[in-house]
């Protein structure tokens, strides 16, 4: 007779709809004993490895992944710490941010130097500020990257370390700190590679010197958060855009065609996913919307495409940009509406 599994918790069974009523609080989702606990024994490595020995950055379960002015820790999002709750995740947002190793371990890097800069107060130094510039500046309403820029290093999506200041210095950090990133051939002869070097002194002035801000606190953990899923994720979605779309049923009806009608072409879906990044980066400029929130819009209109089974028929320049008109007159009647855009 099989023992009763001592790590299994009464919501693993639930239907979506009635797992949405269960509360932060009630979960009882831990690190300890997941994937995530191996992950941040791999980054402590890592951290050994480049000798930053007096650096001991914490961990706890939160709402998303950030990392807390004046705390040099990271709360890493409740959804990975459970297979059922990443599944939730994938079905209100359409993805699961960090859902792979490789995905979460760049996610990681890239917080922990957030919390390298609050535990040495890095941002207040003047080579930190000529190299980076002022941490205390806003964070744009939107930016618009270069992706050829040599300034900057490439490590998360959508060009991130262009949207300010802080987020220069904290992927800069995350190249640095991959093993064998190889950034010093990646990088030779750009300009970002004076901010690599910076980095990499910094490291070892730091490995003699002990933290400045050495709090533990944990910024708002699930484990005494008393909403339930559904108002988490009704204020995420609204946030992204997931549920203020307007109808756009006919204008993909309009663009591709039936399946049954052209069983063999290839589907919208497919077409959609090929051109992706094209697309992406037009509405973007054309509406000054941050690129990961169209990016989340298009992967809805692809599930959208799936279900009514549609598919590519014709000329793909003509179809890309009659497709790129359709998206460019969503989002600006999305924008219109008053939603504000998203900061990341």
């Amino acid at each position: 007779m099989s023992q009763p599994d001592p790590g299994a918790r009464p919501w693993t069974g639930l239907r979506d709809e009635e797992l949405l009523d269960v509360r932060f609080c009630e979960l009882d989702v831990k690190i300890s004993g997941t994937p995530i606990e191996r992950r941040i024994a791999r980054l402590r490595g890592e951290i050994a490895q480049r000798r930053l020995d007096h650096f001991r950055p914490h961990f706890w379960l939160g709402e998303d992944w950030y990392s807390p002015d004046g705390i040099p820790g990271v709360s890493i999002p409740f959804f990975l710490a459970h297979p059922r709750l990443a599944r939730l995740e994938r079905a209100q947002m359409l993805e699961v941010e960090g859902g792979t190793e490789e995905w979460f371990m760049r996610i990681l890097r890239h917080e922990v130097g957030h919390a390298l800069d609050t535990a040495y107060r890095l941002d207040r130094r003047k080579r930190w500020r000529e190299l980076f510039g002022r941490s205390s500046d806003p964070y744009p309403d939107y930016y618009q990257p270069r992706p050829y820029s040599r300034r900057f290093v490439v490590h998360l999506d959508l060009w991130y370390a262009q949207s300010h200041p802080s987020e220069d210095f904290a992927e800069t950090f995350a190249v640095w700190l991959r093993p064998r990133s190889g950034w010093r051939s990646q990088y030779r002869g750009w300009p970002v590679m004076k901010k690599l070097d910076y980095v990499n002194q910094l490291a070892e002035e730091l490995s003699q010197k002990r933290p400045q801000v050495r709090s533990r606190a944990h910024y708002e953990p699930i484990s005494s958060d008393r909403r339930t899923l559904r108002e988490y994720y009704a204020e995420k979605r609204d946030r992204y855009g997931l549920d203020s779309a307007p109808l756009y049923d006919r204008e993909l009806r309009r663009l591709f065609r039936d399946g049954a009608d052209h069983p063999g072409a290839p589907t919208a879906a497919q077409f959609l996913r090929l051109h992706r990044r094209q697309l992406r980066r037009a509405v973007a400029a054309g509406t000054g919307e941050y690129q990961y929130t169209i990016d989340q819009f298009l992967a809805e209109v692809m599930e959208r495409c799936r279900e009514l089974d549609l598919r590519a028929v014709g000329d793909a320049e003509t179809l890309v940009g009659e497709t790129l008109v359709m998206l460019t007159v969503q989002m600006m009647n999305y924008l219109h509406e008053g939603h504000h855009r998203l900061a990341m």
